[in-house]
């Protein structure tokens, strides 16, 4: 019967092709305009890490000396950083900060790049389980005593190298040679976890050299770099040995016994800090978040995305009570057609079970072409309106929720008049002259 009440459903769509069109961009429209606030919501606040959410901890110290700064920094300094670095109870653990470098190579053809890089320790690659095409991590001897070790993004080797294996080949960095140990695939976690600080939402960094080099070759910055008090710093050194706050710093914490162990551990090296004149803030402590709680306390995905998507959902509500209107129009017109099915046998339940078909058909129609205004919207706003790309893209599982989603609605939307006409009285219509 669900096929019989189908070719009913297409007769009745192309005998009244203006209403029916009408009815399927009102859906459309609504639909496409919900699957554009839900994709960007749903994208913005997927969990990158995935099973490893708890074991992964970033790490706040309140270092400062008075209450000017009432919360935790998402940074920490870097002799905090250093002497963080000496614990031994994380099964990983990085510091890092982002700078930018000067990239060329030995062939005189190849035009210098600016190109971000990333400041790390060796463990950062297995602690967010960045996939490798050639090579790996440097050793982890380069971490305490320094070495011009590099490893790059598969894009920056195919710039480079033509995309061979480059590992123990030289890339020129600010004019030095780094011996590239490692080639990295295809990786960009949305959100960008590791540092929400500078861009919850920005590419990942397509080049990493050791942490230990930077008192070395005193890379910059880029980024935030907040302190709370003023501060002289006329040389790099002044700047590694000041209160300002410019490095992440990120520990690998596989079991609960672990995480409280480290905790205490913190708390310990508050206390000796104390005792050598810092951290007199008079709540002085340190604190590990996991990534979902991560997220959450940075407003990675803000309230107001949340409100934008429950504004979305009412107007795909006036779109239905539109919807609504039109098919109560377009069902009782068709009153006479029906009181004679009414009379030849038809029963309620199938003439109701018809015109359901009919919505769903409508429905699913416009959820269509509702996603079509979502792409096109998402498009819009990536290419016009400087709307992340990692944003920007459609979700997968939208091509099912969106028809999902207008079918449903439109018959909740159909059920009253779908109920209306199969409550006709046939014999109004079978009176002779």
């Amino acid at each position: 019967m669900f096929f019989y009440y189908l070719d009913l459903a297409w007769r009745s769509i192309k005998k009244t092709p203006f209403l029916s069109l009408l009815m399927v961009l009102a859906i459309s429209i609504g639909i496409g305009i919900t699957i554009t606030t839900l994709n960007v919501y749903k994208m913005a606040s997927i969990n990158p890490a995935g099973e490893r959410s708890s074991q992964l901890f970033a790490l706040r110290l309140m270092s400062q000396d008075n209450d000017t700064w009432e919360r935790l920094t998402p940074q920490i300094t870097y002799q905090d950083a250093y002497n963080l670095r000496k614990s031994t109870i994380p099964v990983r653990q990085t510091a890092m900060f982002r700078t930018g470098l000067a990239v060329q190579t030995e062939d005189p053809n190849f035009s210098p790049i600016l190109e971000g890089v990333r400041v790390i320790d060796s463990d950062f690659f297995g602690l967010f389980e960045v996939p490798f095409v050639y090579g790996g991590p440097w050793d982890k001897q380069v971490d305490s005593e320094g070495g011009y070790k590099v490893v790059i993004s598969e894009e920056i080797n195919q710039k480079a190298f033509g995309g061979v294996n480059s590992v123990g080949k030289s890339i020129l960095l600010n004019r030095k040679p780094y011996q590239v140990v490692g080639v990295t695939a295809q990786w960009n976690p949305s959100p960008k976890y590791y540092d929400v600080n500078n861009g919850a939402f920005n590419d990942s960094e397509q080049i990493f050299v050791p942490f230990s080099l930077a008192p070395i070759e005193e890379y910059e910055s880029w980024g935030n770099n907040n302190s709370w008090r003023h501060e002289d710093i006329r040389t790099y050194s002044d700047k590694l040995a000041s209160e300002m706050h410019w490095n992440q710093y990120w520990v690998e914490l596989d079991t609960p016994a672990k995480q409280q162990e480290y905790q205490e551990w913190l708390s310990r090296y508050v206390e000796q800090q104390q005792r050598l004149g810092r951290f007199k803030h008079p709540e002085a402590h340190g604190d590990i978040s996991d990534v979902d709680k991560w997220l959450k306390e940075h407003n990675v995905v803000p309230e107001d995305n949340k409100v934008l998507v429950g504004l979305s959902v009412l107007f795909l509500v006036v779109c239905l009570v539109n919807m609504l209107g039109l098919l109560l129009a377009k069902f009782l017109k068709r009153a006479p057609e029906v009181g004679v099915r009414r009379a030849i046998g038809a029963s309620r339940l199938q003439i109701f079970s018809q015109h359901i078909v009919e919505v769903g058909v409508i429905g699913f129609c416009g959820g269509a072409l509702g996603l079509l205004w979502a792409w096109g919207a998402l498009y819009v706003l990536s290419s016009k309106f400087d709307l992340e790309q990692s944003l920007a893209q459609l979700d997968q599982s939208m091509w099912l929720i969106a028809p999902m989603i207008a079918v449903s609605a439109a018959i909740i939307a159909g059920l009253y008049p779908a109920w209306r006409i199969c409550s006709t009285n046939p014999s109004i219509y079978l009176k002779s002259q």
